[in-house]
């Protein structure tokens, strides 16, 4: 499994802690679609999940990325996010990220 660890410090922001969790794996030696199995479908399996999250599937709970590359091939790609999907709506991750200015991580 993989996961950040909020410090409440604002040091470990969910998502960016998470990608850097990724590339952490795959420079340990894992491959990038390991590293990705490990950061989704092994949380979910160990938690009794897996039929309803982990993975994309039809009928299953699903707040996705969408990359701009190849993060299976290369694992650095998976910090170019264009679209964020929570609940079925697309954010824009800038405007995200210029909501919380000032309010999340590290001031």
């Amino acid at each position: 499994m993989a996961g950040a660890d909020p410090t409440g410090n604002g040091g470990a922001l969910a998502g960016f802690a998470d990608q850097r969790n990724l590339e952490l794996l795959v420079e340990g030696g894992f491959t990038p679609l390991e590293a990705i199995r490990i950061a989704t479908f092994n949380g979910a399996k160990y938690l009794g999940e897996a039929g309803h999250i982990g993975s994309i599937a039809t009928g299953k709970q699903a707040d996705l990325v969408v990359i701009d590359g190849n993060p299976a091939a290369r694992i650095a790609d998976i910090r170019r996010v264009s679209t964020v999907f929570k609940d079925g709506v697309g954010y824009d991750p800038a405007k995200l990220l210029d909501s919380i200015k000032g309010a999340a991580g590290l001031h």
